[in-house]
């Protein structure tokens, strides 16, 4: 493996700017990760458009430290208040707060910290011995295995992510009938746009991103956060003890591969990472019902998932330029920004975007570990600010961020549409991940699938006939086949199990 371009990039993220922009980035993300509701995904929707004045290797670094950042800050609220900050954090406040009901808020805290440091140092060298592998394998994709590629994204988002499958469907659906918006490429005739000139040119990504992530999380966190009161537990010491790091040294190195795994595959993700490494850590302990009562473990395990999968999901998005999830897919849509189209051609044609995102990742995690401890302070006390005092300052910065993009009117308007759009979606239990998904996935699929019935002369068995997408579509038939498999499979065997008891009880 040749490991010149590895120390370039190195050398890339050591340049002055673009550590201050990976300093920033982490920065920021463990402040959005302290603020209840807000996120990742809807800081990076906000800060968008400060993108386009900036190069793209900042400008990534930048995102990506929000990105893995933000994991940590949750960790803090689900500790101190009960209160998730982020939902990957979800299951750390089961562990995290009894802890600190004991007066071991402190520990639990550090032992996140040094989790989320080992977590995310293993999902990067794994990021940086299978990126290149994966990229070279996928210079043999064509428009056929792109257009394969993006269906089986969408599905999986759609099948595999948080909620209910069919309103993630059917968000899906929205999102590709969002992306047919404008003039049509290959021929030039306008599709839905009403005679309206705004639409000729379709839907802009960045103010659909600001308002259904941005606006429509703070309208909907102001209501379900405006009436209660939080006090921030008290912190004592904050390195754990070495029956602590003993207890949890298990923890974190299955959490590990847990989170690397998981965070691969689309619609895997933070979350789903974090469920599953707690899940595993409770049915293999020999006392479970230590568990939700102050399990060091409870808190190792998920705070190491998390910010694993979080490192890792930047493999399918920089190798294949497909999303993992809602986040990946702003990123995404920030490399298109710069003139960057994620994929197996990345690592050739920008090898300092490619390496030097993967190896500041390093520079980030260092910092993260450095910095996440003696800010806790810092972090309790921005927990005392009102939400009604930050939601009109977030709201405001949104807006002029939108507008600073085109300088357009029209895109303000978008925002609030989008952004009451994101609101109802979230009341009726919709998530706007897969419908963003779709919508930058949407282009991709269509053009890809249009230019391969070009070259297939019109016969769509012709996805087939190529060995990669036609794997690819066996995957997206198996993905959509196989639940109803398994509900039918389970419903024939309470009635196969009614018809023995039947027969053990006849005459």
């Amino acid at each position: 493996m040749d490991i010149s371009p590895i120390l370039n990039g190195f050398g890339v993220v050591l340049e002055p700017a673009n550590l201050l922009y990976c300093f920033a980035g982490v920065i920021i993300g463990m402040l959005i990760g302290v603020l209840p509701g807000l996120g990742p995904g809807a800081t990076i929707a906000i800060l968008l458009p400060l993108t386009y004045g900036i190069g793209p290797v900042p400008a990534i670094i930048m995102l990506a430290g929000i990105f893995y950042g933000a994991q940590y800050g949750g960790t803090i609220t689900s500790v101190l208040l009960r209160l998730p900050g982020e939902a990957s954090s979800v299951v750390t406040v089961f562990d995290g707060f009894a802890l600190a009901k004991q007066g071991r808020a402190g520990t639990a805290l550090g032992i996140a910290a040094i989790g989320s440091f080992i977590g995310g140092t293993v999902s990067i060298l794994g990021l940086t011995l299978l990126a290149p592998i994966v990229a070279g394998f996928a210079l043999d994709f064509g428009p056929p295995e792109y257009a394969a590629l993006g269906v089986l994204g969408v599905l999986l988002i759609s099948s595999v992510g948080n909620g209910h499958k069919l309103k993630a469907i059917i968000a899906a659906c929205v999102g590709l009938l969002l992306a047919t918006v404008g003039r049509d490429t290959f021929t030039g005739a306008e599709r839905f746009t009403f005679d309206s000139l705004n639409l000729a040119e379709g839907i802009d990504f960045v103010p659909l991103a600001m308002g259904l992530f941005g606006l429509s999380e703070i309208l909907y966190n102001i209501e379900e956060r405006h009436n209660q009161v939080h006090s921030p537990a008290k912190v004592g010491n904050v390195w754990p003890s070495r029956k602590d790091l003993r207890q949890s040294k298990g923890a974190i190195g299955r959490g590990s591969l847990i989170g690397f795994f998981l965070g691969v595959l689309p619609g895997g993700g933070a979350t789903l990472s974090s469920l599953a490494a707690y899940a595993f850590e409770k049915r293999r302990a020999k006392r479970p019902e230590r568990f939700g009562k102050g399990a060091v473990e409870g808190v190792a395990a998920p705070e190491t998932a998390n910010n694993a999968a979080a490192t890792s999901s930047f493999i399918p998005l920089l190798t294949l330029g497909i999303p993992a999830n809602a986040t990946m897919a702003l990123i995404f849509g920030a490399l298109l920004i710069q003139g960057i189209q994620p994929g197996p051609q990345l690592v050739a044609q920008h090898p300092d975007v490619f390496w030097g995102v993967i190896n500041s990742m390093y520079i980030g995690n260092i910092l993260l570990l450095i910095m996440s401890i003696p800010m806790v302070g810092v972090f309790v006390r921005i927990l005392r600010v009102r939400p009604a005092i930050l939601a009109p300052i977030t709201v405001l910065i949104t807006l002029l961020g939108a507008y600073t993009v085109n300088n357009q009117v029209y895109d303000l308007f978008l925002v609030i549409v989008f952004g009451l759009l994101g609101y109802l979606m979230k009341k009726l239990g919709f998530e706007p991940g897969p419908l963003v998904l779709a919508f930058v996935l949407g282009s991709m699929i269509e053009n890809s699938s249009r230019q391969s019935l070009l070259i297939f002369g019109g016969d769509p068995t012709g996805f087939f006939t190529r060995p990669i997408s036609g794997t690819v579509l066996a995957l997206v038939v198996l993905v959509a086949v196989l639940p109803l498999i398994l509900k039918a499979l389970r419903r024939r065997r309470p009635a196969g199990r009614a018809d023995d008891t039947v027969e053990e009880n006849a005459p």
